[in-house]
């Protein structure tokens, strides 16, 4: 949609990956929509993903007994924190929509997208007490993942060796998206690249592709326990 501003934090390290490929349709399609698309490639920016005292400039509010949560929100009141934080935190404030693109590892994020939500969604910016949930300081922005996986659809349901994939949801997009305020759109999955066969990979880069002309008009998921693990 015309005007509106995306945001793709984007954690793979090769370019020519399913992954590479699914952020640069995102690209191709939400910009001839008319959006303006911010890519921020992790791993090609060397993001540093550790949450340190480095994070703060200038003196600690407690230099005795260091606590990262409580110095960085001092610092963002401050505005001490480094400037890589900074840059982060200004993409997140200007967009409408954020898009995480990032295979799964461990039914988690990769290190350097978690060390991104670590470092960047830090209290006094993206939440406070009060302030979170549906009061969250991002109420006003959509968010989606797009993961892949290595293992296949059948592994990830209730009945599978796996689990309902909505369980391995539950910690991203409840404890840490819907947390920050975020509106949580329904998460784009796509099972087992790896091992699938080459007119498989292309159906799922065009429902990707399908499912972004209309992005605009999709409605959040309800973000409550029911939605990842039944009545």
């Amino acid at each position: 949609m015309a005007g509106k501003k995306v945001l793709i934090v984007y954690a793979h390290q090769e370019p020519r990956s399913f992954n590479g490929s699914l952020k640069k349709v995102a690209v191709d399609e939400l910009s001839k929509q008319g959006c303006t698309v911010t890519v921020s490639d992790l791993y090609a920016m060397d993001f540093e993903p550790r949450a340190t005292r480095k994070d703060i400039t200038g003196a600690l509010s407690n230099p005795e007994f260091f606590s990262y949560a409580m110095e960085a929100y001092e610092a963002y009141k401050k505005k001490s924190l480094t400037s890589d934080i900074v840059d982060e935190q200004k993409k997140v404030q200007e967009a409408d929509l954020v898009i995480f693109q990032f295979p799964l590892y461990w039914y988690s994020t990769p290190a350097i997208l978690k060390g991104w939500m670590d470092r960047v969604l830090c209290q006094g910016f993206a939440f406070d007490f009060p302030g979170f949930y549906d009061s969250g300081f991002l109420k006003d922005k959509l968010a989606l993942l797009s993961i892949t996986t290595g293992g296949t659809a059948e592994m990830y349901t209730k009945t599978g060796v796996s689990g309902d994939f909505r369980y391995y949801l539950w910690p991203l997009q409840h404890g840490i998206l819907h947390f920050c305020g975020f509106k949580v759109l329904a998460p784009q999955i796509n099972f087992a690249p790896e091992f699938a066969s080459e007119e498989e990979r292309k159906g799922m880069m065009a429902s990707w592709v399908q499912r972004l002309k209309t992005i605009w008009t999709e409605e959040p998921i309800l973000c409550t326990p029911p939605w990842y693990f039944g009545q």
